[in-house]
């Protein structure tokens, strides 16, 4: 699965494209992901992590250290 959050879990959900005529066809609506680094500077390495924009605020909010600390934790590897 390549299009998942690796701090929210975020991932592609499915619904309907409804057209003017009210005609529903299937379709998938993706997650707003980014490849960003870090510089991880406990450990004075660049982390490379794919993000959605609620997975960036996360990280704003609680710090990138104890973000990879509760990541590793929960088996994601790093």
């Amino acid at each position: 699965m390549a299009r998942v959050c690796q701090v929210t879990g975020k991932v592609p959900v499915s619904g309907n494209k409804v057209s003017h005529s009210n005609i529903k066809t299937k379709r998938r609506f993706l997650p707003n992901l980014q490849t960003k680094r870090f510089f991880l500077a406990e450990e004075d390495k660049w982390v490379t992590l794919k993000l959605s924009s609620e997975g960036r605020r996360t990280i704003n909010k609680n710090g990138l250290y104890s973000v990879i600390k509760k990541l590793r934790s929960e088996g994601v590897k790093i």
